[in-house]
C-alpha cells in the first residue's frame, strides 16, 4: 500500500481536532456526573457525532487525494480503490 506521510502541519491540525473532540467527550462525562437534563446531553452527543463524522471525512478525503492517487499513478490503484470502497461502506 502506498503511504504518503502526513506533513507536520497536517498532523498538528488532526491532533487539534481530536483534542477538541476529546474535550467534548469529557464535557458529556461531566454533564452525566452533574445529572444534567437528558436532552442537553443528547444535543452534545449529536455534536460529537457530527465532529467525528467531519473528522473521518477529512481523513478519507486526504487518503483519496494522496494515497489512492499515488497508487493509481504507480499502476496498482485497483487494490486501493477496492479498499477505499470498503471504507465507504463503514461511513453510512
Amino acid at each position: 500500500m502506498p503511504l504518503v506521510p502526513r506533513t507536520s502541519d497536517e498532523k498538528r491540525k488532526i491532533m487539534n481536532r481530536l483534542k477538541r473532540i476529546e474535550g467534548q467527550i469529557r464535557g458529556i462525562t461531566k454533564m452525566v456526573e452533574d445529572d444534567r437534563y437528558c436532552v442537553d446531553i443528547l444535543i452534545q452527543v449529536s455534536a460529537v457525532k457530527a465532529a467525528l463524522e467531519k473528522f473521518g471525512f477529512s481523513i478519507l478525503e486526504r487518503h483519496t487525494k494522496s494515497c489512492v492517487t499515488k497508487a493509481i499513478d504507480e499502476g496498482h490503484g485497483e487494490e486501493q480503490i477496492n479498499e477505499l470502497l470498503q471504507v465507504f461502506k463503514q461511513f453510512k
